[in-house]
């Protein structure tokens, strides 16, 4: 469903910021960092004082959080990820975000995703795109505010100029439609685990359109907000790295009751997009 245009939301709007700042020396073409050398990136340094100043930066982490990438990557368009962190979400210490790096992309800090305690879980499943052979990072902050990080090495190339795999009509004819589903079964006061799917180009900006030889503009969704009986279990910052018909795996807490998943969209036009699911309880 598209309801009408909004202004992008300003809460925690800490993605634009990054990037507007961040991003200044990681324009540049640096070159590939030695895969057992991940602090060597001059990227990577200049966003890590942009992000967290001085603050201190455990890694490895593993205790805690955990990246899952391939290797080498069969598409660099579409490059699945998985974001755990090993304790679950409690009022008295969560993770509240995970910010997501990818060195050598042209925008390097990504996505930040947002969890609260009635999440459940701090996980987060997607497909990203990566532009060269690169160090991809997960940042999370917990709500004491330290600072926890996993770090894996990903070859892949050509991501982000990729042409589209959908014919660019039938995509804006599709555009905004969600498909929202819960994985599995539920258990009150376990962590449940749900699906979102975006039928959404994700337009990078960088890809050429091989007929006009033109490049097509940047259009791609911005923000998610997904709350579970009002409460928000997850939302995210995001720009082009997520990949074309962006795709999430996170969780939410039942508590017992009937209710309903909510998701809202925003893309970089102001397009607003909203999709329902109810929920029922467990026995």
């Amino acid at each position: 469903m598209i309801t009408k245009p909004c202004p992008l939301p300003r809460r925690r709007a800490v993605l634009g910021t990054l990037l507007a700042g961040a991003a200044l020396p990681a324009l540049a073409q640096v070159s590939r960092v030695p895969v057992d050398r991940p602090d060597d990136n001059p990227r990577w340094q200049a966003l890590r004082r942009d992000m967290f100043g001085g603050r201190s930066v455990r890694s490895p982490a593993d205790d805690l959080i955990r990246l899952e990438a391939p290797t080498r990557a069969d598409d660099g368009a579409v490059v699945p990820i998985a974001i755990r962190v090993q304790q679950p979400q409690s009022p008295e210490r969560y993770v509240k975000r995970i910010v997501l790096v990818i060195d050598q992309n042209p925008s390097p800090a990504g996505a930040v995703f947002y969890f609260t305690p009635d999440s459940g879980r701090a996980e987060v499943e997607t497909r990203v795109r990566i532009d060269d052979y690169t160090h991809v990072r997960a940042i999370a902050e917990m709500n004491d505010g330290s600072l926890h990080m996993a770090v894996r090495h990903v070859k892949a190339s050509g991501g982000c100029s990729a042409p589209p795999g959908k014919d660019p009509q039938a995509a804006l004819a599709t555009l905004g439609r969600m498909k929202m589903q819960v994985v599995g079964a539920l258990a009150d006061g376990q962590p449940a685990m749900a699906q979102l799917m975006i039928s959404h180009p994700n337009h990078s900006g960088m890809a050429m359109d091989q007929l006009t030889r033109l490049f097509t503009p940047a259009h791609f969704v911005r923000r998610i907000d997904v709350t579970y009986a009002g409460r928000l279990v997850f939302a995210a910052d995001v720009d082009f790295t997520i990949s074309e018909n962006p795709h999430f795996r996170f969780d939410f807490l039942p508590r017992g009751n009937d209710g309903e998943l909510r998701a809202v969209v925003v893309d970089t036009e102001g397009k607003t997009f909203v999709s329902t699911l109810p929920v029922r309880a467990a026995p």
